[in-house]
């Protein structure tokens, strides 16, 4: 009645007054409410998806989140475009709401994640501060993709999720593909060997200021190109496999002394656990070998001693695992060499070398057969290795 209606009046025409102040403090602290907003959306729409189970329907929550993109693209001097705390986000809300937690808003992140608004921006970020920030949103799109690639279980909605990242990559590849290279090994991890296509974009990624060697140029020697003496750089963490399995310091002891010899013997069983081998310490523990002997032969040729390649301790590491492993074992090591073959540098050169040792060190034709059976990335056939 009219008490009731006085005091709701009255109550709408105090909010009239207050609402002038709230927006002098939204003002004030765009980038807090920017993060509340985005933290209160990803909340919103895990909610609905766990309500409506059965028809949840991902469109409006997703044009919430481009209005928000579109509003953080207009000219406004509090909240810029390239505002690296009001980019991290919208990244803290992508990371919430990942395929992996949400399968029926995949499609919908996918395409907010690389939002012409939003990649672009992230990636560039002054002193590519954004690019960490990247790398985990597309780790958590592998992490979901994962467990279908490498079963070949691609339903039609599968299938164009997978078609989408492939596009996503091609536009990195050619915008950004140091950011490919230098996050190359963390991404193989969670590629499945079988996907060749999808790795080869990572591994074909190559610095835009390098120009590669023509490989019809007569008489072109790789080891003599003056970027083969130059380390790639590389951002991922390589040896958290090795540390999490307990093998980083005997590793870096054998190496160091070429003791103790059993760790040697043992080192084959070391890569499996619970009868099946670990893919990511595979890769860690090549990657591992090979820059501590990049390491090693820089010491000697700094010093003047003679630093031949074959024969040493890490050399000697490759040619136990080729002789000793089994086929799918083999597979894996040949595999996680390869995937440092890439642009002319330190890392191509050295593990050129090794494929070429191992296979004339190889114990038998079957062993000889698999390495040159192994499917190399297409840079290594540009460089005429």
């Amino acid at each position: 009645p009219a008490p009731a209606a006085a005091s709701s009046s009255s109550s709408s025409g105090g909010g009239g007054g207050g609402g002038a102040d709230d927006d002098q403090e939204d003002d004030a602290g765009g980038d807090n409410a920017a993060k509340a907003e985005e933290k209160n959306n990803g909340g919103l729409v895990a909610a609905q998806k766990k309500k409506k189970k059965a028809s949840f329907e991902q469109r409006p929550f997703f044009r919430i989140f481009v209005d928000l993109l579109h509003d953080l693209n207009s000219p406004d001097p509090v909240l810029d475009s390239s505002n690296p705390r009001v980019l991290a986000a919208f990244a803290t809300a992508f990371h919430a709401l990942q395929p992996s937690v949400v399968p029926g808003f995949a499609f919908s992140w996918l395409e907010l994640v690389s939002h012409r608004m939003f990649l672009p921006n992230v990636l560039l970020v002054k002193n590519q501060k954004g690019w960490v920030v990247m790398h985990r949103l597309l780790v958590d799109l592998f992490v979901f993709l994962e467990p279908y690639l490498r079963r070949v279980e691609l339903t039609d909605a599968i299938r164009t999720l997978y078609k989408g990242t492939l596009r996503v990559l091609l536009v990195l590849l050619h915008d950004f593909p140091e950011f490919l290279s230098d996050f190359h090994h963390s991404f193989c991890d969670l590629i499945p060997t079988s996907c060749i296509q999808l790795r080869n974009l990572f591994l074909s990624a190559f610095p835009r200021s390098m120009r590669l060697p023509d490989p019809f140029t007569p008489n072109l020697k790789v080891d003599l190109l003056p970027e083969i003496s130059q380390p790639p750089r590389v951002l991922s963490n390589c040896v958290a496999a090795l540390d999490v399995f307990g093998l980083r310091e005997r590793l870096d002891e054998y190496l160091r002394t070429r003791h103790p010899i059993s760790f040697l013997l043992d080192l084959p069983r070391e890569l499996k656990r619970d009868g099946a081998y670990e893919i990511p310490l595979v890769n860690a523990l090549v990657v591992h070998i090979g820059t501590t002997a990049i390491a090693q032969l820089h010491s000697k040729t700094t010093s003047g001693a003679s630093a031949p390649i074959a024969h040493s301790a890490p050399m000697d590491v490759f040619q136990h695992l080729t002789n000793n492993l089994d086929s799918e074992g083999r597979y894996f090591l040949l595999n996680a060499i390869a995937n440092q073959l890439r642009f002319p540098n330190q890392h191509t050169h050295y593990y050129s070398c090794v494929i070429l040792f191992v296979f004339a060190e190889a114990t038998s034709d079957y062993i000889k057969e698999q390495v040159t059976l192994r499917r190399y990335p297409s840079s290594v056939d540009r460089l005429s290795f």
